[in-house]
């Protein structure tokens, strides 16, 4: 058995990430709902679904690396990287550079 406090830990990672990927599913919504204005309806649209895709795509990574993490410490393995951090921090920067763009371009 692990260190209770490390198992802990690892919880409360995994409740930050369901917290982040609900964050990123409620932005997709609101950019969805309150700004039509924004850009053409295509664009806010693929924009929306990428962002959703991504919350859901962490909530899912979020219950596998806890699992993973739980294993290996009940193992006395070395804790596995979570490389599709990698690829959903470039996603979610293109899409805040997009926004960006989109938002000066509406004014």
């Amino acid at each position: 058995m692990p260190d209770y406090r490390f198992s802990l830990a690892n919880e409360r990672t995994f409740l930050a990430w369901i917290r982040t990927a609900m964050a990123i599913l409620a932005g997709a919504i609101a950019i969805d709902q309150l700004t039509p204005q924004i850009a053409p309806s295509p664009v806010r649209v693929v924009l929306c679904l990428a962002l959703a895709g991504i919350g859901a795509l962490l909530a899912v990574e979020a219950y596998r690396r806890w699992s993973l993490q739980e294993q290996a410490m009940r193992h006395n393995q070395e804790l596995p990287h979570a490389w599709l951090l990698v690829a959903m921090t470039a996603v979610v920067a293109a899409a805040a550079v997009v926004f960006a763009v989109l938002i000066l371009l509406a004014r």
